[in-house]
């Protein structure tokens, strides 16, 4: 844990001791050597549940992938991020990196949190920066409605989750990960206890987010600079999920009946969402609002608490973190050249941009989930979990997936086939660095294809 830790904190000083003119490659290359190096934690030679290098951080494979993917993302932010910050004075341009480098060192000590404490103290940690990185280098003047919408939404719900750990460890005497699978199973029979139940969930609900609480979320992707989109759709949202995967172990005996009103709004809002992206204008919108559809699927798949829900959700978080990143970089590079986020103002780019349509292309095929991809696997696994679980749902699950197919076309279509209007003259052409920057995202799909069990999780 420690060999990713350490030189992530050391980007600080390379931020800010670095001479101007090499701050954003040095900064790259350094997030880069730390990405390769978070590549050997895939090779998993424990016998034991945990790989630990001590007694408070500690891999398995449940929190791997999502490890190995916050590190992926830090040199794909930054890429992402130059045109974008590379007109302001340079200590704000450093300030803007050390803000990502800070997310990164908080999410690493989230997911590899062993103590249930620290998990929370970390999964609210990650709110500073973030909030931060909307309010500041948000593009439209709404940033600050939607930071505050971020900052209360997940506030609100992540209050009573310390309350329940508080509990919790008043009644096992432990809240490490470690020990507590093999503590005395809580016995849950009174009122207060399934308040308790709601209230470890519905922080990471909430940050998912379920439908019903996912209003903060298209409005802070669509106010985020592009980092602030890519972090929050690849790797914030996990964190929910993560946290519902550590959580529900603990729920059990209550999970069966309560979880009944949480799958059937998580699979709700995969219709709901899905139809909202059918008529939406506004291409970040869009991409915000077929996140919170792929989230409902997750969430589905964990309440039903099986080893294939699991498995489904973990494979679907993290190809979905992939592409819904890919896809806000592709939405953030149109709107540097046409300073429009509405699709009809920015469409037959393809005339324009032949190679960039092929990444659009490929790109919405992976989030409508085409075969032989890891969100097709992820979702397959999480239809077929529920269907095993209740027969109805294949209704919602069939026309949930029939919806996505229909929105990824029409974002497709809109952006870049059609006239090119008249208005959109003497675009700039596409650098190497944005072409590298989808390359970077749909090369570990695709390789993750050949090997899809480094993000089955415990399953294998």
């Amino acid at each position: 844990m420690l060999k990713v830790l350490m030189p992530t904190i050391m980007l600080f000083p390379t931020i800010w001791l670095v001479s101007p003119k090499w701050l954003w490659t040095a900064s790259t290359m350094h997030g880069l050597s730390i990405a390769l190096i978070s590549l050997t934690w895939l090779k998993w030679t424990s016998e034991t549940g945990w790989d630990t290098s001590g007694a408070h951080l500690a891999t398995d494979p449940l929190s791997t992938p999502l490890l190995v993917l916050t590190c992926w993302l830090l040199p794909l932010m930054i890429l992402a991020s130059q045109n974008h910050v590379n007109s302001e004075p340079i200590s704000r341009q450093r300030l803007y990196i050390s803000l990502l480098a800070s997310l990164q060192t908080f999410l690493i000590m989230a997911f590899g949190a062993t103590e249930i404490i620290m998990f929370y103290v970390m999964f609210e940690a990650t709110l500073i920066p973030t909030l931060i990185i909307i309010t500041r280098w948000g593009n439209q003047t709404e940033r600050l409605n939607a930071g505050i919408y971020f900052l209360f939404y997940t506030l609100a719900g992540s209050l009573p989750l310390l309350v329940a750990l508080l509990l919790l460890q008043q009644s096992t005497g432990t809240l490490s990960m470690l020990i507590i699978q093999y503590a005395q199973p809580l016995v849950l029979d009174s009122w207060s206890d399934k308040i308790w139940w709601a209230g470890c969930l519905i922080a990471f609900l909430v940050k998912m987010p379920l439908y019903g609480v996912h209003l903060w979320l298209p409005k802070a992707h669509v106010e985020a600079p592009v980092a602030g989109s890519m972090v929050l759709a690849a790797v914030l949202l996990k964190l929910g999920g993560y946290g519902m995967m550590r959580m529900m172990i603990m729920l059990d005996p209550l999970s069966k009946e309560l979880a009944y009103p949480f799958i059937i709004l998580a699979l709700w809002g995969v219709i709901m969402t899905g139809s909202i992206c059918l008529r939406t204008t506004d291409l970040k919108s869009l991409i915000a609002y077929s996140s919170v559809s792929h989230m409902g699927l997750v969430a589905g798949g964990i309440l039903i608490q099986t080893p294939w829900g699991f498995s489904g959700a973990i494979i679907l978080m993290i190809a979905h973190g992939l592409v819904s990143s890919m896809l806000f970089c592709l939405a953030n590079t149109a709107y540097e050249r046409t300073h429009s986020r509405t699709m009809i103002l920015a469409r037959g780019l393809q005339v324009i941009f032949p190679l960039t349509a092929a990444w659009w292309f490929i790109a919405n095929l992976a989030n409508l989930a085409l075969p032989p991809l890891p969100n097709l696997m992820g979702e397959l696994m999480i239809i077929t979990t529920l269907f095993n679980w209740s027969p109805v749902t294949i209704a919602l699950t069939g026309l949930g997936t029939l919806i996505t197919a229909a929105y990824s076309l029409y974002m497709f279509l809109m952006t870049q086939r059609g006239p090119t209007p008249n208005h959109l003259i003497e675009l700039p052409p596409f650098h190497t660095r944005e072409h590298l920057l989808m390359a970077l995202h749909l090369i570990p799909v695709i390789l993750l294809v050949t090997k899809p069990e480094l993000m089955w999780g415990w399953c294998y």
